[in-house]
């Protein structure tokens, strides 16, 4: 059915018509609204208030800018107010049983923190970007490249996000966020020299990924086989110096091979083993970790998401089995 006659239909309140004019885009905002808020969740609330929100006024849009345009200058000011507005995940104690943890090298600030499944990312992080891009958009999905941005300012993560990542020009973004060019341009510029700081050499590095497929699966499988077997000598060997480890919403972050190597010890020489079950998230190699029970059950403790360059694993962010449905796990398993 041509374009004109689905427009009509929809401003006239045919909901089949909105949801085959929006469908090309639904994916793509569900990612925006990620980037925006951080929290698979809350990405996940805002993304459904946003196509409400563009149902319910779809008779006052007046084609004046592209369909998608409009979706994202909606699903953008909905992402704002959540940032204003809600009151983030609290930071949560240490909640590991019988496993004493080392002294944190840091406190992290990005609590609320959330991966997404890269089944939620086909079709985005290979999408065509816009002519003012800077970043690769496998890039502008990895896990620290989200959480940098959520140190922003939330005006100043817009505009870097409509502009850096999804390649809008500084009057469509302006247009969007009801302000001038020139507030557009200073905005982005402080945002940029922001995420700079936040995001300095160590951490440029660790978005160098493995140097092909066959590596990461190398990596990855030698992950598993040290992690399941508690060998936590060759799982120090595949990390790197500055190697980093995350766990929100705990805020515990650890950097460096030998309190990383501590941490590891404490929870794989505790009299626990796991068993770990591959998915994928933010573009990365992910695993549900499930600590064998004595009942021949493995009960789901988290989700584990690696970081790699070159040959080695540089990052490891740790989550609460929380999100464990989220990417189609389980909360439990027969033992293998």
């Amino acid at each position: 059915m041509a374009t004109g006659d689905l427009m009509a239909r929809a401003r006239s309140g045919d909901g089949e018509a909105f949801r085959e004019l929006t469908e090309p885009y639904r994916r793509e905002l569900q990612v925006h609204c990620y980037r925006m808020l951080g929290s698979f969740q809350d990405a996940e609330d805002v993304f459904q208030n946003t196509l409400l929100a563009a149902w319910q006024g779809f008779a006052g849009f007046e084609g004046r800018a592209s369909l998608r345009t409009w979706l994202y200058r909606i699903a953008t000011n909905r992402c704002l107010n959540a940032r204003r507005s809600a009151g983030r995940r609290q930071a949560k104690e240490w909640d590991v049983p019988n496993v004493e943890p080392p002294e944190p090298t840091r406190l992290g600030e990005v609590v609320w923190l959330e991966p997404i499944p890269d089944a939620l990312l086909e079709g985005v992080i290979d999408a065509p970007l816009g002519p003012e891009a800077r970043y690769e958009q496998r890039e502008s999905i990895s896990l620290a490249f989200v959480t940098a941005l959520q140190i922003l300012p939330p005006r100043q993560l817009a505009v870097l996000i409509l502009r850096d990542v999804l390649g809008f020009h500084a009057n469509e973004v302006a247009d969007m966020l009801d302000s001038s060019v020139e507030s557009v341009k200073g905005a982005l510029k402080r945002a940029r020299a922001g995420l700079q700081h936040r995001r300095p050499t160590s951490d440029d590095r660790e978005q160098s990924p493995a140097s092909d497929l066959l590596s990461e699966d190398a990596i990855v499988a030698a992950f598993v086989r040290a992690w399941e077997c508690a060998d936590v000598d060759a799982l120090v060997a595949l990390l790197t110096d500055d190697v980093f480890i995350s766990m929100p919403p705990m805020p515990f972050e650890y950097q460096g091979r030998d309190v990383v190597a501590r941490f590891c010890i404490g929870i794989l020489r505790a009299g626990r083993r796991f068993d770990l079950v591959p998915t994928r998230a933010n573009g990365q190699p992910a695993f549900g970790a499930y600590l064998r029970g004595p009942n021949g059950i493995s009960h789901g403790t988290g989700l584990y998401v690696l970081t790699l360059t070159g040959d080695r694993i540089c990052a490891m962010t740790r989550f609460e089995n929380s999100v464990l449905p989220s990417f189609g796990l389980p909360r439990s398993l027969p033992i293998r």
